[in-house]
Parts: structure tokens; sequence; C-alpha cells
């Protein structure tokens, strides 16, 4: 028994792996209002794409205004992804341990 469920944490350690791998391949878009400012990241949060319109190029204070801004938008959508997947692995490989049920909410 206590090997058995050895085996299937090990079983959701190597999923929770493989999501965490595939989660740079999700690739997160986010733009600013106007749409002058355009940023893609991973699930993952790194920074893959930054696309910045002339016309921000004219005011470095409104520039850096719209890089906080949108990047930090774009980081709160790939960190919900990101836990929401990698919640999703662990909970699928846990075996079935008496009480993990409420832990887990099923």
């Amino acid at each position: 028994m206590f090997g058995d469920m050895m085996g299937k944490l090990k079983e959701a350690q190597e999923k929770v792996a493989a999501t965490k791998k595939r989660m740079d391949t999700v690739m997160v878009d986010e733009q600013s209002s106007d749409g002058l400012l355009n940023i893609t990241l991973t699930a993952n949060r790194e920074i893959k794409k930054v696309a910045i319109n002339d016309a921000l190029l004219e005011d470095k204070e409104q520039l850096e205004d719209y890089l906080i801004v949108t990047l930090n938008k774009a980081i709160q959508k790939a960190t919900a992804i990101n836990e929401a997947e990698m919640a999703a692995a662990a909970k699928e490989g846990m075996p079935n341990i008496p009480g993990m049920d409420q832990l887990f909410g099923k």
C-alpha cells in the first residue's frame, strides 16, 4: 500500500513537472487600453515580446506608466493560468488518501 502511494506521488510530481514545462509554451497577450503597448509572456511569466507604438516614445513617463500597468495585467493573467493548471495537475495525480477530499474540495 505504501509503495503504491509513493508511486502515485511520483506520478503526480511528474504531471506537475510536465505541466510546468507546458506553461512555457502557453502565451499570454496583454495590451494597453488604447493598443499602443502590447506585451506577450508565457504562463510561467517569462516576457517574450514587447511592442511599443512610436507615439509612446515621445514621453518617457507615459511609457513607464504604460509598461507598469500593462505588465502587471499580463503577469496577473499568466499567474491565474499557471496556478489553475498546476493545481489541476497536482489534484489529478494525488493518491486517494482518506481525508484528502476535504483539503482539495473534491
